[in-house]
């Protein structure tokens, strides 16, 4: 699934512009390598779906153009969030944790 009308045309690992992060994030449900799953809403709302078993969080977009996501009650990360993009096509985004640098990949449903 391409993300569709966004600004310009990304390479494999580019940073997603803060002005495309909704556009990127609520373009399509995203599956992991491990098989969860997880959507986002344009009003800050995401849901995570692990083994059948969802949670819901919130998602912002920070004055730097990180992402911000809170998992009640306490749990809070930022991301940097890059293009996952083959054959000219952007097929999902990838969120590396800017304190650990975990990266989690994320492809289009």
């Amino acid at each position: 699934m391409d993300a569709g009308p966004l600004s310009g045309n990304p390479v494999d690992g580019q940073p997603v512009d803060a002005v495309d992060m909704i556009a990127a994030l609520t373009a399509a449900p995203l599956v992991f390598q491990d098989g969860s799953t997880q959507s986002f809403t344009a009003d800050g709302r995401t849901t995570y779906v692990d083994r059948g078993t969802p949670s819901d969080g919130e998602w912002s977009v920070t004055g730097d153009g990180t992402f911000a996501s809170f998992w009640p009650p306490t749990y809070r990360a930022t991301y940097t969030i890059r293009w996952i993009v083959e054959d000219g096509a952007r097929v999902g985004v990838s969120f590396t944790d800017t304190r650990s640098g975990v990266r989690y990949d994320g492809r289009y449903r």
